[in-house]
């Protein structure tokens, strides 16, 4: 699947002072993996994506649940790729 604008992450908390992180949320019926295709929020910066925030990301239609991210990346043309968190 691919993302669509009519359907953006929602942001949940906004970074507290200059350089903490916002978390966001998004739901889709994509699989974590192709969420954190290059680019796939193409109108990341629009939304106000910045490098470092964290996104839950839920799969509306499976059983896999919601897995932890942050945004990796945010282009020049304003799409944002996120990547999977390692959580120690």
């Amino acid at each position: 699947m691919s993302y669509a604008t009519t359907n953006p992450p929602k942001q949940l908390v906004s970074g507290m002072g200059t350089g903490q992180p916002s978390l966001w949320v998004y739901t889709s019926t994509d699989v974590h993996t192709d969420v954190d295709a290059a680019d796939y929020f193409s109108n990341g910066a629009a939304l106000g994506l910045r490098v470092g925030d964290v996104m839950l990301v839920s799969k509306s239609t499976a059983t896999i649940g919601t897995t932890v991210h942050y945004v990796q990346t945010v282009t020049a043309g304003g799409a944002a790729t996120v990547a999977a968190a390692i959580l120690a």
